[in-house]
């Protein structure tokens, strides 16, 4: 028999004063109740109840086993009570990884989310590494690229596409490009962690796949590097939009081969579990979604 619904038993057989009296309150046959405590004294090997044919008292045994139960019971209707509510209103800390491209569309939503719930701390950490979200006990993990991981639960926020960018510095040197075979020619700064390695892929007008295998001097899991290098004409930057989206308004940056599209990738929130999600996840997940999707015209 289940052993907590066994101590639930007892202690209401000892409350009530007899086995008739706690069926009743159970809801559960007399037989039933005895079958429980008697479960009980079995794999205790002693006996908790004296039983008359008018009432049942403790033993001593008994006495000392209803006292230590009432409290284990009593803990675990509190524990019960405390897990629901963290279910239904955030609380604790929540733990999120992120990349440095996209903290600062990320920071006035955090800002926003502790504001709407207080009782909730933040431990964010930001950096391009690929973490083990699991074994580092992170609740959830804002990447620009799918995770490695396909055991992952991966909620799209908005999606994006890079650009391939210049300065007009390394124009007055180089040819532009037209075509992503010429990109073979030229000085590319990689990213590490781009998903097709020295393969940059487009897409073309007609829909068209085309892919290159470009080389360069510099590789580096930094965006910010390799748009300080590319701002200074020491290559071709295949870079994400949101990061260069201010240079291009402004001028420091030239856009090439408009007629090619990068492929498309997404911004996204990663999390280990659908099950049983976390409130303060959950919501805070929401938010980010809410407010990406105001960020959506440009990312494309």
């Amino acid at each position: 028999m289940d052993r907590l619904t066994s101590l639930t038993v007892f202690g209401r057989v000892v409350e009530c004063g007899g086995f008739s009296a706690a069926a009743r309150r159970l809801n559960m046959s007399v037989t039933m109740v005895g079958n429980h405590v008697q479960s009980l004294e079995d794999r205790l090997g002693v006996r908790l109840l004296n039983r008359t044919t008018r009432k049942v008292s403790l033993t001593e045994t008994g006495k000392y086993y209803y006292e230590r139960s009432a409290q284990i019971l009593a803990d675990l209707e509190e524990a019960d009570s405390t897990a629901g509510a963290l279910s239904s209103t955030p609380r604790g800390t929540l733990k999120i990884y992120t990349s440095t491209a996209i903290v600062r569309f990320l920071l006035p939503v955090v800002s926003e989310y502790l504001e709407l719930y207080p009782s909730i701390a933040l431990d964010m950490n930001i950096g391009e590494r690929m973490i083990d979200m699991v074994e580092e006990g992170y609740d959830l993990v804002i990447r620009t690229i799918p995770p490695p991981d396909s055991s992952l639960v991966v909620r799209k926020l908005t999606p994006w596409r890079h650009i391939l960018v210049c300065s007009p510095s390394y124009l007055e040197s180089h040819p532009i490009p037209q075509v992503p075979a010429d990109l073979a020619n030229h000085n590319c700064l990689q990213y590490t962690y781009y998903p097709y390695g020295d393969e940059w892929r487009f897409e073309g007008a007609d829909g068209a796949q085309a892919s290159v295998k470009i080389g360069g001097n510099v590789v580096s899991n930094s965006a910010e590097t390799l748009r300080h290098l590319t701002t200074t004409g020491q290559g071709i930057f295949l870079a994400p939009s949101f990061v260069v989206f201010d240079d291009i308004a402004s001028g420091r940056f030239v856009r090439m081969m408009p007629d090619y599209r990068a492929v498309e990738f997404s911004i996204n929130a990663v999390y280990p579990n659908r099950s049983h999600l976390p409130t303060k996840v959950r919501l805070f997940i929401d938010l980010l979604a809410e407010r990406f999707a105001e960020h959506r015209k440009w990312m494309t």
